[in-house]
């Protein structure tokens, strides 16, 4: 590597470390955001630096596109921001740790019991003629058809086979 190459490697290493510092000791909302932005600077810092000396643009298409999510991790940080600040007025981060549900008040509940239900068959509305009242004879023969006229087994088959 070449003294160009592992200078740009160093100061994107020395940025990187400087916004991880700044995320993890500071209590701003902002100034994490603004740390978060530090690091991700020294990241694309180092994909530039990594692409140069490889003699191709991967690196710094790759750099693009991290500076363009960062764009946007902005511009959602900054709306978070606003709207959290109008809410309690203060940017502290240990102000936020109350943000779970705040309408529904937190109850442990206490274990239930599982209990067997009876065992209830549904029922069912008769729809039709109960087969069990009239149950058909074996044979078939003098079966009524509800309206008077009986038939029998060998005129049912006659009746197919015209």
């Amino acid at each position: 590597m070449n003294e160009t190459t592992q200078n740009l490697l160093v100061f994107g290493g020395v940025l990187f470390v400087i916004g991880m510092v700044g995320f993890l000791t500071r209590r701003s909302l902002i100034l994490m955001f603004l740390s978060l932005e530090m690091m991700l600077s020294g990241v694309s810092v180092n994909l530039i630096a990594f692409s140069r000396h490889h003699q191709n643009y991967q690196g710094q298409i790759l750099a693009v596109m991290v500076l363009t999510i960062a764009a946007c991790e902005a511009a959602i940080a900054l709306a978070l921001v606003v709207s959290l600040y109008r809410r309690k007025a203060t940017l502290d981060v240990a102000a936020w740790d109350d943000l779970s549900e705040t309408l529904i008040p937190k109850v442990i509940e206490a274990p239930q019991t599982l209990e067997e239900p009876a065992m209830e068959f549904p029922k069912l509305t008769p729809a039709g003629l109960d087969p069990l009242s009239r149950p058909i004879s074996a044979n078939f023969d003098a079966q009524s058809l509800g309206n008077g006229e009986s038939v029998k087994a060998s005129t049912l088959e006659a009746g197919t086979n015209a």
